[in-house]
């Protein structure tokens, strides 16, 4: 029963998070909102929100191990698998300027998270801050875009034209994104629920639950929007989905779940989760600036390591 809910909750979060992406999206054609827009916010935040909605439903129902291993394992996940995946089906081609600018920020919000991470707990007042820092980044991005053409901007106007052509309508696609949310918050109950009950019968901690199963579960926009962009031969917005959704994961998804619970850190994640993902984020940064591409060796690499983690994540169990 247990895994049946865990499946039904990440089917749920999956269907409901493309309804809403592709609602929203919708809609704001039809006001004529900019792609960048639509791109940085919308396909953003909306292919973040299984992720959001499941360290939510964690938090409040008193499991924080599977809200703080949702955000460190989607980020390991989206560099290690994700990334990889990607590279090894098409080689991805690495924007400078987007590497600059959202490489940098990752790098900041990476370190952010294990200061406090270390501290042992994650508190409203560091949420809040968390938060801001991710509406300053956008807004930043954003009026960087209206007074100058970038090369970064592109990624996400890119992004957005992944997505098939919408309706020029409101009422449809409104009832559509609605949907999408409704059908997202009853899934994350299922996920967690699953998760919770699948962690007392197996005998694994909730914070390796959170780390694999929720992580990758939640993490599945990101992988279909990148491995869709690498086919379409767009490696630049697989490369740029990545950074993005791991700063998103971080800034946005910690920081709105920790104001709204704060959170206890596991003493597994603080010991060796959260430095695995700084040197998937190294690896990361490393394999970008050599040769400005992620090559199917570095493909390779990427996927074998996080296969490595895996094995030694559950031999620790």
């Amino acid at each position: 029963m247990d895994i049946l809910m865990l499946t039904a909750g990440l089917v749920a979060l999956f269907l409901g998070g493309d309804l809403l992406v592709r609602g929203a999206v919708s809609v704001a054609h039809a006001l004529h909102i900019p792609p960048l827009v639509i791109g940085l916010t919308l396909v953003g935040f909306g292919t973040s929100a299984p992720e959001l909605a499941a360290s939510l439903q964690a938090a409040l129902a008193g499991s924080p191990a599977i809200a703080i291993g949702n955000v460190v394992g989607s980020n390991i996940g989206n560099i290690l698998l994700i990334l990889g995946l990607t590279a090894l089906l098409r080689p991805v081609t690495v924007d400078r300027a987007a590497l600059m600018r959202d490489g940098s920020v990752l790098v900041f919000a990476s370190l952010l998270l294990l200061g406090v991470v270390l501290a042992g707990n994650i508190g409203r007042l560091t949420g809040l801050v968390f938060t801001a820092l991710l509406a300053t980044y956008v807004a930043a991005t954003l009026i960087s875009a209206r007074r100058r053409a970038s090369p970064a901007v592109g990624l996400y106007e890119a992004e957005a034209a992944l997505l098939p052509a919408p309706r020029a309508a409101l009422i449809g696609p409104g009832l559509m994104a609605l949907a999408g949310l409704v059908i997202i918050v009853v899934g994350a109950r299922f996920l967690v629920d699953g998760a919770v009950g699948l962690a007392r019968s197996s005998g694994l901690s909730e914070s390796v639950i959170g780390l694999t199963i929720v992580a990758i579960g939640t993490s599945t926009p990101e992988l279909v929007t990148s491995l869709v962009a690498a086919r379409k031969g767009q490696g630049d917005v697989a490369f740029g989905n990545v950074l993005g959704s791991n700063i998103f994961n971080i800034l946005g998804i910690l920081g709105v779940t920790a104001a709204v619970h704060p959170l206890a850190v596991p003493p597994g994640i603080a010991g060796f989760d959260i430095w695995v993902m700084l040197a998937a984020t190294a690896a990361l940064i490393l394999a970008s600036i050599t040769g400005w591409r992620v090559g199917r060796r570095e493909g390779a690499v990427l996927l074998a390591a996080y296969a490595a983690y895996l094995w030694a994540l559950l031999g620790m169990a």
